[in-house]
């Protein structure tokens, strides 16, 4: 709390900002704010105190003042009550509300699930959340924010930017292929002999995701991306030999070799990045002290100290960090991979490979892909 006292209550769930306002006042200026609920002064009444009990306005005179720009009484939403709209909001939902009853917040709803737009309704129009986490924008969209176009992107759509697997047109969400394409997504040529569902047990092998998750299926066939990256490779592309390198490039420490994206290490090394030594040249105390965090603990209690240097518990693959004191875990994911794959997990934060960008390394930035 920044200010001391603006919050109130048993469970200091209190706070004046959410009581109702009339034209621009809490409690229209005639009461008080109590833990959320206006309690009128004498003489008001309503949600906002916006109604005085008794009217000494002609009937003419609340009518003219109870008119919207078009000259149309609480915008056929209300009743006028002293030069004051009443908004008709028999059901108790206050979606119908402004001024003038302008404002009808049931132009929001989606028929089919009622409930209000996706997104954020602003005086009965929708304003979509449309923060995509592949780093587009204006993918949702619609009346109600029903159109997410999110949904005709495949999996490696975020190497090519294409919609629909680049074989359809995307209407509301869902995929229009051209001729001679078929499937949820037209990944699907019709003149492959397979099923959809045939080609895709056979891109994925024993991963989650088709062609791992870094290449584009058609026919049962992967293409890896990035093209023309010879690391990224195999029937269903699940090596990726960029998992030998650490921050600085440097494949399996200097100390070995990097098959199917696991490093080989030479005599004398070992570790995920072949980044320890067999022998050491260090006491044990030496060792202790560089293995130490700042609060005395060694390896902050998640891993054990070899020649200096931490080896984080095999058993908790997402500690990690010099001291093991990083949960790779608060990494950003994206189609369940961490950093998407395109990337290194670095103490909870994604260090991108060259050509990517994003929270979770998810937006190609370099050239555009054939």
């Amino acid at each position: 709390v920044t200010e001391p006292g603006t919050f109130f209550g048993p469970l200091c769930e209190c706070h004046e900002w959410v009581c109702q306002t009339y034209d621009g006042d809490t409690c229209a200026g005639h009461g008080t704010c109590d833990c959320g609920k206006c309690r009128c002064d004498v003489g008001w009444f309503g949600d906002a105190c916006q109604y005085p009990t008794k009217c000494d306005l002609t009937k003419k005179t609340s009518n003219q003042m109870c008119k919207n720009s078009q000259d149309v009484i609480c915008s056929n939403a209300g009743t006028c009550h002293c030069g004051r709209c009443k908004c008709d909001n028999s059901d108790g939902n206050g979606l119908v509300y402004g001024k003038f009853c302008e404002c009808d917040d049931r132009e929001c709803m989606d028929e089919e699930t009622e409930e209000i737009c996706g997104g954020t309704c602003v005086c009965g129009e929708c304003s979509c959340h449309d923060v995509d986490p592949t780093g587009d924008w204006g993918d949702i969209h619609g009346d109600t924010c029903e159109c997410d176009e999110r949904d005709c992107r495949a999996v490696y759509d975020r190497y090519s930017d294409d919609f629909c697997s680049g074989h359809g047109q995307c209407n509301c969400g869902r995929c229009d292929c051209k001729a001679g394409w078929h499937g949820e997504k037209c990944e699907q040529p019709l003149s492959c002999q397979l099923t959809s569902e045939e080609s895709a047990r056979k891109c994925q092998g024993n991963s989650g995701l088709p062609c791992s998750g870094r290449g584009k299926c058609e026919c049962g066939k992967c293409t890896c991306y990035p093209p023309g990256d010879s690391r990224v490779y195999g029937k269903t592309c699940e090596c990726d030999d960029r998992h030998c390198e650490d921050l600085q490039g440097v494949v399996c420490g200097g100390h070995g070799r990097c098959s199917c994206g696991r490093c080989v290490c030479a005599r004398g090394w070992f570790g995920k990045l072949c980044q320890h030594p067999r022998k050491c040249n260090l006491t044990e105390e030496q060792s202790r002290s560089l293995c130490e965090s700042a609060d005395g603990t060694l390896c902050s209690g998640k891993g054990s100290c070899h020649c200096g240097k931490c080896i984080c518990s095999a058993e908790e693959w997402y500690v990690s960090g010099e001291f093991c004191d990083c949960d790779d875990r608060d990494c950003d994911r994206h189609d369940g991979l961490i950093c998407t794959g395109n990337g290194i997990c670095s103490c909870g934060n994604c260090e991108c490979w060259d050509g990517w960008n994003g929270n979770a390394c998810e937006i190609w930035l370099g050239t555009e892909f054939p």
